[in-house]
């Protein structure tokens, strides 16, 4: 038996060494053309010397020099080069550009933190923008970042303004979580009616017809008011788009049975419709159950994939359905003093604590111990999973900006400031290959989104000539986080370069206030959308037997 045991541990395994070792070039990428390389004798707006390029999709690894203009990588190579600008990058990784798809705060005060982590893109996939707001939430961002942004639509939102009637948006993504959460609870808890439901769908199709990346669903937070019908309809509608839905599945957080079957109800749409979908911050457990859904879903073709953040503790609103006493002490068996810690104070709250803060302030951020230390170490092992942080936004922000220092922003979770320096040391710490976390932090997105038809992320997350020069230089040997549950806005070090678009945003980690640099991540804006009334009458005459005539009586039913 023992023996047995050991075989099947073996081949086990093996399969993941098979699926990690899979090349990534072996599929052709017919949206590709043959770039032509830049000569030598370019005058190049930037030259990046004595770097070793790291390319997640072709695992090239080498030392080179790299050479950008007019926003691209021009050239790699090992001949001599020179430029406009030159930074020295002996002993640095030169990597793709890290790209944060699960970052709530698009703001001004959190971009010298974002750039320190390394981070070229930030978007929100989970939350997202009211459906009517998408335009405006890119507009009022244009010209006034580092980094580059995105953002779904956003069902809970949506939700809101047809269940509980909210219309006055203020930051048009997850920061207005204030207005929907901060006492209204049809969002959350109401069925809506078939009218209603056309209403919901209707603004969902608004947002993708503005240029949303795809449907982001805090269905996690809304359980008692979503039905099966109403997540199914979402991911069609986001099917005809050919965009992705990102779900905070429904049993998020639950044990491992409940959190597979929030993520099964996610894929089981996707192959019934042939959509995208995203597992966000699956790092629950279950996660390798989850797991090896998603690598077998991507064996048969379907572009499903999972993000994970580096931390064994989440971070949410106090008043979350699932931190109600019944499902986190009675259902899962968690106890609030020794899971549930305030952000600011740092103390554990009791079950009469959470009551009496839930009076002042519901939407108080609280820290949710929910993982061992150890499993941490195990979701960077995954193959084809990506990073995203969930960084939270300050909800308290009046005041902050840019040059606030970072001592004075108040607190939250430290995956806001450090999920990506930390994969890096955690990958040193454990001997974890490189070029596995390298791929998590930029490629592991890129693809599946650039799949979805998203030009801008066919041209990101890879260090190729042609490409888009969103590049981070990071010290492999001393790349560290500094955030924790205690202060949560240290940034990172062992991070001293980071370019955008061409654009150098910060050099010898010294962040530059080039707000020209980021650019919309975004599909182009169409003229009509896609979204078609529900009926009953419709449904009925596709999926029961219902002749238009039998003996003189249209669509008479048989029983």
């Amino acid at each position: 038996m023992k023996k047995l045991t050991q075989l099947f541990a073996v081949i086990f395994m093996l399969g993941i060494v098979m699926v990690a070792c899979k090349s990534p070039t072996e599929k052709v990428d017919e949206t590709k053309t043959t770039v032509k390389s830049l000569p030598t004798d370019t005058e190049f707006d930037v030259v990046i010397l004595n770097g070793r390029v790291m390319d997640p999709e072709t695992n090239f690894d080498g030392v080179r020099n790299v050479g950008i203009k007019d926003g691209k990588i021009g050239l790699i190579t090992e001949a001599e080069i020179s430029g406009k600008e030159t930074i020295d990058a002996t002993g640095l990784v030169v990597a793709p550009g890290f790209i944060d798809s699960h970052q709530h705060c698009i703001m001004p005060y959190a971009y010298r933190l974002m750039v320190r982590d390394g981070r070229t893109t930030i978007m929100d996939l989970e939350v997202g923008a009211p459906g009517s707001k998408v335009d405006a939430f890119y507009k009022g961002r244009e010209g006034k970042s580092p980094i580059n942004f995105g953002v779904s639509v956003s069902h809970e939102f949506v939700r809101a303004a047809v269940l509980d009637g909210i219309d006055k948006w203020q930051t048009f993504h997850t920061p207005d979580m204030r207005l929907t959460r901060g006492g209204s609870e049809g969002w959350s808890k109401t069925r809506p009616t078939l009218e209603q439901g056309n209403q919901i769908l209707s603004l969902i199709d608004e947002g993708l017809r503005q240029g949303a990346l795809g449907v982001g669903s805090t269905v996690g937070y809304m359980r008692e008011g979503v039905s099966s019908r109403e997540i199914f309809e979402l991911q069609k509608l986001g099917g005809k788009y050919g965009r992705y839905t990102g779900m905070h599945f429904r049993l998020t957080p639950g044990n491992d049975v409940q959190e597979v079957m929030g993520i099964q109800e996610m894929l089981a749409n996707a192959a019934a419709l042939h959509a995208p979908a995203i597992a966000l911050h699956f790092n629950n457990p279950g996660y390798n159950m989850v797991h090896e859904l998603l690598v077998r879903m991507r064996e048969q073709g379907y572009n499903v994939w999972g993000e994970v953040y580096p931390y064994n503790a989440g971070g949410t609103a106090l008043n979350a359905v699932f931190l109600e006493p019944e499902v986190w002490v009675q259902s899962l068996g968690y106890k609030y003093e020794e899971t549930l810690m305030d952000v600011e104070t740092g103390e554990f709250y009791t079950q009469k604590s959470r009551e009496e803060m839930l009076k002042k302030e519901p939407t108080r951020l609280a820290i949710v111990y929910k993982m061992p230390e150890e499993a941490v170490i195990d979701w960077l092992k995954l193959p084809g999973v990506a990073i995203g942080s969930d960084g939270m936004p300050i909800i308290e922000d009046a005041g902050l900006e840019w040059d606030t220092p970072y001592e004075d922003i108040p607190n939250t979770h430290p995956r806001f400031s450090g999920s990506f320096a930390k994969v890096l040391r955690l990958a040193r710490e454990n001997n974890i290959p490189l070029m596995q976390v390298v791929s998590m932090t930029s490629y592991n997105n890129a693809k599946p989104l650039g799949e979805m038809g998203l030009k801008a992320m066919q041209v990101r997350g890879r260090m190729q000539e042609g490409m888009v020069a969103d590049i981070t230089m990071f010290d492999p040997e001393t790349v560290t986080d500094h955030a924790t549950y205690a202060k949560g806005t240290l940034p990172s070090t062992g991070i001293p370069h980071v370019i955008v678009n061409g654009i150098i945003v910060m050099r010898d980690s010294e962040p530059i206030k080039r707000f020209d640099a980021g650019q919309p991540i975004r599909f182009a804006v169409q003229d009509k959308g896609k979204f078609e009334p529900l009926t009953v009458e419709g449904w009925t005459q596709k999926f029961y037997a219902v002749p238009e005539d039998f003996s003189g009586t249209s669509g008479l039913h048989m029983d």
